[in-house]
């Protein structure tokens, strides 16, 4: 069943960004209109709004992030909407950083790198399973085409890297810097054991080397589409991590790089690269999966956490 409705929802100030998108649709409106008085099943709000019932379920799923809607099952297996409250009380931040979430994140998709040094074996698919531009063809990661990349490689030593904007206002201290993707080396075809040393670099300075033990392609990947045949298929969810005491790769000690060295400042990029160096002792290339390829639902994702809400 529905929660009752409260009169009154209290958001810190963290959830005014969530809150203010929920409510910038004008369908997202109409449907807290439309259940000011009952509780409403998504083909009711369909027909009522006169809008498609996928339009309705994804605007109702916006506003369940964001706590204004609730939803239940109903006695035939329909989905029961109802409005959460009468009325919003936000608080406005005070001081820097009160705006925002513990941890924020951006989501970068795997295509819109800013520098590349490829060599073949090398190409990338769409998140169709087609190839974009021609395989083993370097011009290939120029075209504009390359935007929409759900797998890239390259095979020997390169890299890939990628401009991040810092979300982070003057005077909020960040203590801890993460990046995550899914990756595996690069074989022709495929080849399971087949070792590549990828190093990430953050504004040019080490956080750490993973060894891929290879390059997988025994199975189908879960996202990886069907007309996908050239190999690979998945790779491993691999996550660097700096804060002030040094940096990790998979919750192991990886270098000594600290945030404080970084030299992150609120209106300058942050560079990420993912590189293998050609004095790597396995120079074997990578795959680098997005989100509709490989095993893992994400493209890149660099977070950005805060541990207190203390300024420096």
């Amino acid at each position: 069943m529905n929660e009752p409705r409260q009169e009154t929802i209290r958001y810190p100030a963290s959830r005014i960004v969530d809150v203010a998108k929920a409510l910038s649709g004008d369908v997202r409106v109409r449907i807290l209109e439309a259940l000011g008085d009952r509780p409403m099943s998504v083909g009711q709000l369909a027909e009522a709004l006169g809008v498609a019932q996928p339009t309705i379920s994804i605007n109702v799923q916006i506003l369940e992030q964001a706590e204004l809607v609730s939803s239940s099952q109903g006695a035939n297996r329909e989905k029961i909407c109802a409005a959460t409250c009468r009325s919003i009380l936000l608080e406005l931040p005070a001081k820097p950083g009160e705006g925002l979430h513990r941890t924020e994140e951006i989501h970068m998709p795997i295509g819109l790198y800013s520098h590349c040094s490829v060599q073949p074996t090398c190409g990338m698919a769409g998140r169709d399973g087609m190839l974009l531009g021609s395989p083993d063809d370097p011009r290939a990661f120029y075209m504009p085409e390359r935007t929409d990349a759900a797998l890239l490689w390259f095979s020997g030593a390169g890299y890939l890297e990628y401009v991040f904007a810092n979300p982070m206002p003057p005077g909020v201290r960040l203590d801890e810097l993460s990046v995550s993707a899914e990756l595996c080396s690069e074989a022709v075809g495929f080849q399971q054991e087949w070792p590549s040393d990828i190093s990430l670099f953050v504004n040019d300075r080490l956080i750490g080397v993973w060894t891929s033990p290879g390059d997988f392609g025994d199975r189908k990947g879960k996202l990886t589409p069907e007309k996908w045949k050239a190999g690979t298929e998945y790779g491993t969810l691999t996550k660097w991590r700096v804060t002030k005491a040094g940096s990790q790769v998979n919750g192991e000690s990886s270098a000594d790089t600290t945030i404080d060295s970084l030299g992150l400042d609120f209106n300058r990029p942050i560079r990420i690269r993912f590189e293998v160096r050609e004095d790597a002792a396995n120079a074997r290339g990578l795959n680098l999966f997005g989100s509709g390829f490989g095993d893992h639902p994400q493209d890149i994702v660099l977070s950005f956490v805060r541990y207190h809400d203390s300024e420096e």
